[in-house]
């Protein structure tokens, strides 16, 4: 699992990309819990991160794993972009954004993720 999440570079910043694409469910909830603890080990209001999740398979108990990961992640994370999320139920969607009072846009590409992440 640790191969889905990665530092790239991108116009000389760095990006913890996170490649929840085609996961089943089983494997998004292992690959939600590695991120939570790479993030957890980074300083304050340090990390841009890009989450890809074409085709992830997304159940309730992921939502709800999901939910608090984001929510114990927020102090960490700088921005967030989201790409693929057409397999993210709008409900999941919202209430990931309510719980953890964090916005996540949402792009077509992982190129125009990045652009808007390293932006500011």
């Amino acid at each position: 699992m640790k191969e889905r999440i990665q530092f790239v570079e991108y116009q000389s910043q760095q990006i913890m990309l996170i490649d929840f694409s085609n996961c089943t469910a089983p494997e998004m909830l292992d690959l939600v819990n590695e991120v939570q603890d790479q993030i957890s080990d980074l300083p304050p209001n340090s990390i841009l991160t890009l989450a890809d999740f074409s085709g992830a398979q997304i159940d309730k108990k992921v939502a709800t794993r999901i939910k608090e990961a984001l929510a114990l992640d927020r102090p960490h994370v700088k921005r967030s972009a989201w790409v693929g999320t057409e397999s993210v139920p709008k409900v999941f969607y919202e209430n990931f954004k309510n719980f953890s009072q964090r916005e996540f846009p949402i792009f077509k590409t992982r190129e125009e993720a990045m652009d808007w992440l390293v932006r500011a």
